[in-house]
């Protein structure tokens, strides 16, 4: 799966002048660059996203599709810091945008937008949704086209403290988000049992990453409907997926009443 986004000479010297960005080659870096915010992903936490980079792309974008199974199209976008939120609109290029100033001269861009979630001029945290995933303008698949800026030129991506890789195509790389998990990363758990396996998806038919021998202290990154699971005369189809066993568990084994555990954030 290869989406292809270009956009024609002129629309992006459009999308250059609303912008108000000078135009540079796409490896252009600053080298005066200011610290630079605590970038992570654009997404919520625990979902996986392969990207790619196209040599025709403006500045030094990552174009992002949902690798982990889920639905790419109306997944939450969200600030990867926090910042002052602008709505923007280029019909025949960026489609529905929101750029986010984040002071000292960095800005993100998130293009293609189906929806928008906070109204121009919005102060906005990092990890707040500011959007949906959608494929508006020049685009032919849903994505989050996704860029860091200093004083108006395009950086190499950094997330979480590390610089992404630029592959071609997707599927060659894929990242892990821990946007919006708390302190720590996850919200802690404690589980239930023994022999617990944990496992790959949520489905009992994934392959088991790793087995709770007993109650186990755990952080929970995120939960997700899967398969139906039935035990000790409960049901539930949610499934937690546990921080550091990197895997599924489903919820009826998460010491908590509810059947979707409160304060955690759906995969």
């Amino acid at each position: 799966m290869r989406f292809l986004r270009r956009l024609p000479a002129l629309a992006a010297a459009a999308l250059l002048a609303c912008t108000g960005l000078a135009a540079t080659p796409a490896a252009a870096q600053d080298t005066s660059a200011a610290a630079a915010p605590g970038f992570k992903a654009p997404f919520p936490c625990g979902q996986r996203w392969t990207y790619s980079h196209h040599s025709a792309e403006v500045r030094r974008a990552l174009d992002f599709v949902r690798s982990d199974g889920g639905a790419t199209a109306g997944a939450p976008v969200l600030a990867s810091a926090a910042g002052t939120a602008t709505r923007h609109s280029q019909p025949s290029g960026a489609g529905n945008y929101i750029s986010i100033d984040h002071g000292g001269g960095w800005t993100t861009y998130y293009f293609h937008l189906n929806a928008f979630s906070v109204p121009s001029g919005a102060s906005v945290a990092q990890g707040q949704q500011i959007g949906t995933t959608g494929s508006t303008g020049n685009s032919s698949g849903a994505h989050i086209h996704y860029e860091q800026l200093l004083n108006g030129v395009g950086q190499n991506i950094v997330i979480d403290g590390a610089g992404l890789p630029y592959p071609g195509s997707y599927h060659q790389a894929h990242l892990t988000s821990t946007n919006g998990c708390g302190g720590g990363g996850g919200t802690p758990f404690n589980t239930w049992g023994s022999g617990v396996n944990v496992r790959a998806d949520a489905r009992l038919n994934a392959p088991v990453v790793t087995t709770l021998a007993g109650p186990t202290a755990v952080r929970v990154v995120c939960q997700k409907q899967g398969d139906t699971v039935n035990a000790e005369g409960y049901t539930n189809n949610w499934w937690s997926k546990l921080r550091d066993q990197n895997g599924f568990i489903s919820n009826i084994y998460i010491s908590h009443p509810d059947a979707k555990l409160p304060g955690v954030p759906n995969c």
